[in-house]
C-alpha cells in the first residue's frame, strides 16, 4: 500500500527553490521513501517534540529538512516544509 503525498502552501514555495538545485535528487528520493512507508524504522526520521509534536523531520542535507505529518486514516503524508531547518 502506498501513501499519498500532499504539499502545504509553504512546502510548495520551498519546492520552487528545490527544483533545479542540487537538492532536487535528495528531495525526490525522500518523497519516494515516504510514499512507500513514512514511518519505516530505516527511514532515518526524527520525531519532533512540542511545540510541534506529531511531526517528523527528514534531512535533505545538513542545512535543509523536510517536515511532515502522517495521517494514517487517509494514508496521506502532509509536507509542511522542505527548506531551512524548522522554519
Amino acid at each position: 500500500m502506498s501513501y499519498a503525498i500532499k504539499l502545504k502552501r509553504s512546502a510548495n514555495k520551498d519546492l520552487k527553490k528545490i527544483k533545479g538545485s542540487y537538492l532536487e535528487k535528495s528531495f525526490l528520493q525522500i518523497i519516494e521513501q515516504l510514499r512507500k512507508d513514512p514511518l519505516a524504522p530505516n527511514q532515518g526520521f526524527e520525531k519532533l517534540v512540542p511545540p510541534i509534536k506529531g511531526f517528523y523531520s527528514r534531512r535533505i542535507n545538513i542545512q535543509h529538512r523536510l517536515v511532515y505529518k502522517v495521517d494514517q486514516d487517509t494514508q496521506t503524508v502532509i509536507i509542511y516544509s522542505a527548506w531551512s531547518r524548522y522554519e
